[in-house]
């Protein structure tokens, strides 16, 4: 009992240290205002839906009530259908006609949270 209890509180201080100097956002808001975070470092948490890696690197996509963005990952991608808290910088790119497309995160850092 002691040691889930002393999980649940590492846990919940790896995910603290997460989103210290950093803006926590919905998918949603990102994508609907993309040059509002162009270039901020956020947190955005949810379900890897798909997933692509290589041995390092690779690009996963995850999704929140509110939406779905792909995150670019130097250091290897979760598996699909892990929750995972997502650290990085907002990279955009293009708006045609009110649609933005190739709004992603480059991840400076990942949890999969339980």
């Amino acid at each position: 009992m002691r040691f889930k209890q002393g999980l649940l509180l590492l846990s919940a201080v790896v995910a603290g240290l997460l989103l210290t100097a950093c803006e926590e956002a919905s998918i949603s808001k990102i994508k609907n205002d993309p040059a509002h975070y162009n270039n901020r470092t956020v947190v955005v948490d949810g379900r890897v839906t798909n997933s692509f890696g290589a041995i390092v690197a690779g690009v996963y996509e995850i999704e929140d009530p509110t939406g779905k963005i792909f995150v670019i990952s130097n250091g290897g991608v979760p598996s699909k259908g892990a929750r995972v808290a997502v650290k990085g910088k907002v990279m955009n790119g293009v708006t045609v006609m009110g649609r933005n497309y190739g709004t992603a995160i480059r991840e400076s850092d990942h949890r999969v949270l339980r």
